[in-house]
């Protein structure tokens, strides 16, 4: 199944608690349709002292976003996106710019 995002994207949060949000995209779950974008939905996570954090404390990961609630940025605007034959291969491109996004 093909996404209209991938990994390094520059995404805004269109829906749910962190709506109007922007950031990256680091991670693609396509089992279960879902992104993870940096900074955005933070989880916390208590830890003990252990070697590798001495003090413990509460470490901050970001949690997965269903991929409909992510919208592509693109020139800082968000737009929809479209595929299209460039040299006998098939890229993206951004339905409000015409620019291509691969």
């Amino acid at each position: 199944m093909k996404f209209h995002v991938k990994k390094n994207d520059e995404v805004i949060i269109i829906a749910g608690d962190d709506k109007g949000k922007k950031g990256r995209i680091i991670d693609v779950d396509r089992k279960h349709q879902r992104v993870f974008v940096d900074g955005v939905n933070l989880n916390s996570k208590h830890t003990k002292p252990n070697a590798k954090t001495p003090n413990g404390g509460i470490i901050k990961t970001p949690g997965s976003i269903h991929i409909s609630n992510v919208q592509l940025m693109s020139d800082g605007k968000a737009t929809r996106i479209g595929r299209k034959e460039e040299k006998e291969k098939t890229v993206r491109f951004s339905k409000k710019t015409g620019k291509t996004l691969d």
